[in-house]
């Protein structure tokens, strides 16, 4: 396994992060506990949940995927060898209503941590984020801003750092980060926290994926001259870039199959996309899953790539990419498919 730390602190992390939004879905309690145990095993040591999780998000189930990182930290006692990271919802919605219908607030935030910490059984969480913006922008398979003079949103940036601040110094998180945000916002809480000396928040968790490469604009400056770290997330879109669903390979039980709603990487421009990569792959010695992550893993921006698997096979492919440097002659190829279809996905 290779290693990082988390910008500007002393946390070491892996470079996979494992991915857990399918536990209590897709995947029972004995399946992410094996998960666990293999990736542990492998060297991961960094592990990605929230609040809302597993997705799609339900009353029913929500909760249940770090209910089960809780009951695997009880039984092992491996928490001292782990760095977790979890997220509270953003902009309220019809989707969330069922976490709180209320947006981003003291009360909110120590609520929402408070009830974390219960469901992973543990008393501090290494890496809490916002999950999306409270105010409406373009995020979630929009690809561009439209400003809505009437979003009832008010500037609460400094809100949300002062408590988050109020947790840090409670011992309940230790540091913090933003997900699915855009420049603006990234560069608000920047400001924010150098101007009033507050928590700084040291990671993004965006998409990014060979076909969804949109954080190489605006948002990889401000990575790598910010020092904010990508934590890649969605690295083989839903898994369409397995090349399983452009092979028709794809089992019953695979994700696109059982929810056909998350269409974010299904157009026919990211299905062409994905044939192109594939005979790269192929003509290079490669599975799909091995360059789409290994490209990935190798940014400069990124500092760990969050992968998904629902069984042991598929997560063993996922860490071992971590092994593969993709040279010169296979980027070009690579950048000439995102040449003639740039970001087919979003």
């Amino acid at each position: 396994m290779k290693y990082t730390k988390l910008p500007k602190t002393d946390i070491k992390v892996s470079k996979i992060c494992l991915g857990t939004m399918t536990w209590g879905n897709q995947n029972t309690e004995d399946e992410g506990h094996a998960q666990l145990d293999y990736a542990l095993e492998q060297g991961v040591n960094f592990i990605d949940t929230a609040e809302m999780y597993p997705v799609p998000a339900s009353p029913e189930t929500q909760g249940k995927t770090s209910k089960i990182i809780g009951t695997w930290l009880q039984k092992t006692g491996n928490r001292d060898k782990v760095v977790l990271a979890s997220k509270i919802v953003g902009r309220p919605s019809d989707y969330t209503a069922h976490i709180r219908t209320t947006g981003l607030s003291s009360v909110t935030i120590k609520e929402a941590i408070d009830n974390e910490l219960k469901r992973l059984q543990t008393d501090y969480i290494d890496l809490y984020q916002i999950h999306w913006p409270e105010r409406e922008t373009n995020t979630f398979s929009t690809r561009d801003y439209k400003h809505n003079p009437n979003d009832e949103w008010t500037d609460n940036f400094n809100e949300v750092l002062l408590e988050l601040e109020g947790q840090i110094k409670a011992g309940k998180i230790r540091q913090v980060g933003m997900s699915n945000e855009k420049a603006w916002g990234a560069m608000r809480y920047l400001e924010e926290s150098k101007i009033h000396s507050l928590p700084r928040m040291k990671t993004i968790q965006n998409a990014y994926s060979l076909i969804n490469r949109i954080f190489e604009g605006d948002m990889a400056e401000i990575s790598i001259r910010e020092n904010l770290g990508l934590l890649a997330y969605s690295p083989m879109a839903f898994g369409v870039l397995s090349g399983k669903y452009v092979k028709g390979t794809a089992a019953d039980n695979a994700r696109l199959k059982l929810f056909p709603r998350f269409v974010r990487y299904s157009s026919e421009q990211s299905t062409e996309a994905t044939k192109r990569y594939l005979k790269i792959a192929e003509n290079n010695g490669m599975t799909l899953a091995q360059m789409s992550l290994a490209f990935v893993n190798q940014q400069p921006f990124v500092t760990s790539n969050i992968i998904g698997a629902t069984n042991l096979e598929q997560l063993k492919e996922n860490i071992d990419s971590v092994n593969i440097t993709l040279n010169d002659e296979v980027l070009e190829q690579i950048n000439a498919v995102h040449a003639q279809i740039p970001n087919p996905a979003t």
